[in-house]
């Protein structure tokens, strides 16, 4: 490993009035291990940010902290805050389920219910409560739309979810993530696992999606960072090191560390 200083940072910020959430001094613990050390960080609205970093660096569990899914281990703990809408959702007396429902979460493969298509779409919207057939065939429709699926199944929507291609399935996943209408969609490597046309569909979804949403990405495919944030964290061994705009990261970093981690240097 070259010899950097680990203790240079470079962080950008925002107007307030440009944050869809953040985090201050946000830490996570598995039992008496230290997993997230302490990060500040803003998200932008209607803007795509990709967290890179190697392997272990803490990517996903720092994804997975901004709508509490770290709550479901049942040795992570969270401390610190994560702003949304003027309220600290990492407080004990928040709903959970409520603050997922405005921060939504794609996740590394795809995972789709064992049941329709239009199903899929429905599920949580039904559990909701919502039982008009019309206001549902509305929300199956503009969901498959805005996931870039809806030409593609449109004659099949009670087929079953299970039949569909790896791509349609991640594809139908992030339908079934907007359905609820999130601000926020969180994204764990959500093309790690699909071919590369795959790949290209899913990422010309976020390109249309961060009209109507806050998206952050999570992947180790430099290319794929480069290709569709605006913004950029790079992140190692739990802590955020550099974040900036996508196209001084990939060009012009400030940090040496971060130059080399994206030139395939690093190490």
């Amino acid at each position: 490993m070259a010899d950097y200083n680990w203790n240079d940072r470079h962080i950008i910020t925002f107007d307030d009035e440009k944050v869809a959430l953040s985090t201050k001094d946000l830490k996570v613990f598995y039992g008496d291990f230290e997993s997230i050390h302490g990060i500040d960080m803003q998200f932008e609205k209607n803007k795509i940010t990709a967290l890179i970093g190697p392997s272990g660096s803490g990517k996903s569990t720092y994804l997975r902290s901004l709508n509490r899914m770290n709550d479901t281990i049942d040795i992570a703990r969270v401390t610190g805050e994560i702003n949304y809408e003027g309220v600290n959702i990492n407080d004990t007396n928040v709903n959970v389920y409520e603050a997922r429902k405005c921060i939504g979460m794609v996740f590394q493969r795809p995972n789709p219910f064992s049941k329709s298509i239009y199903r899929n779409i429905t599920f949580a919207l039904e559990r909701a409560g919502v039982k008009d057939k019309k206001t549902l065939d509305e929300v199956v429709e503009t969901s498959l739309k805005q996931a870039a699926l809806w030409d593609q199944v449109k004659d099949d929507l009670n087929k079953s979810a299970l039949a569909l291609s790896g791509g349609q399935q991640q594809r139908l996943c992030i339908a079934r993530a907007i359905a609820v209408k999130p601000d926020i969609l969180l994204m764990d490597e959500p093309a790690s696992a699909l071919d590369p046309i795959s790949t290209m569909q899913i990422e010309e979804t976020m390109a249309d999606l961060k009209k109507d949403y806050t998206i952050i990405i999570v992947t180790h495919n430099m290319q794929q960072a480069a290709r569709s944030s605006d913004y950029t964290g790079f992140m190692y061994s739990g802590d955020l090191i550099e974040y900036d705009k996508t196209s001084k990261i990939f060009t012009n970093p400030e940090l040496r560390s971060t130059g080399d981690y994206v030139s395939g240097h690093f190490g």
